[in-house]
């Protein structure tokens, strides 16, 4: 959203959207202030919640456009006088770091009050605390055993894991969902057939293709040689003759039968050893 703040003094423009933040991470509004005076003075009020009492310390730091810092809320003074020469737009950047410890729906909102000859203006900002979700390497065809180890782990002391998730297909890789991902790869680090995370982070949309369920009967076709992998013919060989999408079965003739008969199974319980050519 891009807006303007305040109707006096140094009205403020650019970003002013609220922003979801990862613990650790940064979020940042670039804005400008503009007046006819000569210098403005900032007055900061940063404020955390839900529960203010129990909230952690977000660092909360002003830049001008050269990247030279102005002001920083761990600074015991509340106030900061910038020049705005000539009468220009001043060009400057607020920052918020998202402490390590946030909580899920933490939250930080910065209030700033420019005062200048021409009166004062108010403009606010925001950030909220969101989670993370990491890919986590692992040894080949061990998923589920990372999953298993992982799992154990997350019910033991900080509820630091809110999810873990190994898609069907997707050979050597996890997702784990959390909060602070220092203390995600604190409870990895002993786990064998774990091996590390990726760089950076994902989110729901760039594995949202995961979620949506497959058909058992996709990559199938008329023709392809199967073997049986479950039920009363399985370790059998058979050619594929019909394919029901709507009901994701197969119906199969078994190789070595002496009569071929049609035998109907789920997608699910054969495996593709010859495509068809």
């Amino acid at each position: 959203m891009k807006s303007d703040h305040g109707t006096g003094g140094a009205p403020a423009a650019g970003d002013d959207a609220v922003k979801d933040v990862r613990a650790g991470m940064v979020a940042e509004w670039r804005f400008t202030l503009s007046s006819g005076s000569p210098s403005a003075t900032l007055r900061f009020d940063v404020s955390t919640g839900p529960d203010e009492d129990n909230a952690p310390d977000w660092n909360v730091t002003l830049y001008d456009a050269t990247g030279s810092e102005l002001w920083n809320n761990y600074r015991s003074v509340l106030e900061k006088k910038v020049d705005l020469p000539d009468g220009k737009p001043k060009e400057l950047r607020l920052e918020v770091i998202c402490p390590k410890g946030a909580r899920y729906g933490d939250e930080v909102s910065v209030r700033i009050t420019a005062t200048t000859q021409e009166g004062a203006s108010v403009f606010r900002y925001g950030a909220v605390a969101r989670q993370s979700i990491m890919v986590l390497k692992t040894q080949m065809d061990q998923e589920k055993s990372v999953v298993d180890s992982l799992m154990s782990k997350a019910q033991l002391g900080e509820k630091d894991i809110y999810a873990i998730f190994s898609p069907p297909g997707l050979r050597g890789y996890v997702f784990v969902e959390g909060m602070n991902t220092d203390r995600l790869r604190e409870k990895t680090r002993d786990i064998k057939k774990a091996r590390s995370f990726v760089g950076g982070e994902t989110d729901i949309e760039e594995i949202s293709h995961y979620l949506v369920p497959v058909s058992a009967v996709i990559g199938i076709v008329e023709g392809d040689l199967v073997e049986l992998i479950n039920g009363p013919f399985k370790g059998e060989i058979a050619r594929v003759q019909q394919i029901d999408q709507s009901k994701e079965e197969i119906t199969v003739e078994l190789i070595e039968a002496m009569v071929p008969i049609p035998v109907t199974v789920k997608g699910d319980s054969v495996r593709v050893v010859e495509k068809e050519k």
